[in-house]
């Protein structure tokens, strides 16, 4: 699991722009409307069962990740 502020980092490496600071919470809430809750909210969930059965993650680094995601 990763913060907001982790994946705001990953994102400024990847894209190569500087990220000073993350989304304030208040303009989430004026533009997302109610789905602000869905991105604000945080739950700390690890894939244990997963993990425990010898699960491999194609993109284990949130970096590799976004990379993929950007494709």
């Amino acid at each position: 699991p990763v913060t907001n502020a982790e994946v705001t980092a990953a994102m400024g490496r990847v894209l190569h722009r500087p990220t000073l600071f993350t989304a304030p919470a208040p303009a989430l809430r004026i533009a997302l409307g109610d789905f602000a809750e869905d991105v604000l909210g945080s739950q700390r969930v690890l894939p244990g069962r997963l993990l425990d059965a010898g699960f491999s993650f194609a993109f284990p680094g949130i970096d590799a990740a976004i990379r993929a995601a950007l494709r």
